[in-house]
């Protein structure tokens, strides 16, 4: 019987033509992708874990290689707009709890066209009540608020990819 209903899914996933995103957006991302970022003034440390990132993801996820603006069959922009910090709670005189808000702007460029969208992203966190670790533990929370932009516009990418 689980024989029997496994086949009738694997026959509905398959004969609705059931594409995972990360192959909708390797078809339209092509082969090459060329990544610019812009980050703001007040936090450069943040470009290069940016660029990184980016990078990290078109050759995991997409399998793309990432190549000189010549060369490339598509182009990624990214403008990294800053971030703002809510204390959410405090222990001792320091804050233990925090909201980052980052803001980041994104424009894909390729032969099929071009897609633009400005993503807000919220993380939470704890943090120890030192001011020793503060610095380095902020500029974790935007890594990660960093990161989930990045998720969160692929998505975006893929869902509008795959949508006729």
């Amino acid at each position: 019987m689980r024989w029997i209903l496994l086949s009738i899914v694997a026959l509905i996933v398959v004969g609705c033509g059931y594409k995972p995103s990360s192959q909708a957006i390797k078809e339209h991302l092509l082969d090459t992708v060329f990544v610019v970022v812009k980050v703001d003034r007040a936090e450069p440390e943040n470009a290069p874990f940016v660029k990184d990132e980016l990078h990290r993801m078109v050759y995991t996820r997409f399998k793309g290689r990432i190549a000189p603006k010549a060369l490339a069959q598509s182009r990624l922009y990214v403008s990294y707009e800053g971030s703002s910090f809510t204390p959410l709670s405090y222990q001792d005189g320091y804050v233990v709890r925090y909201r980052v808000n980052i803001k980041v702007s994104f424009d894909l460029r390729t032969k099929q066209g071009q897609i633009k969208k400005r993503i807000s992203t919220v993380y939470e966190s704890d943090i120890q009540a030192s001011s020793l670790y503060s610095s380095t533990l902020r500029t974790e929370a935007i890594r990660k608020g960093l990161s989930k932009a990045l998720d969160e516009f692929f998505a975006f990418v893929s869902a509008k990819f795959l949508t006729p």
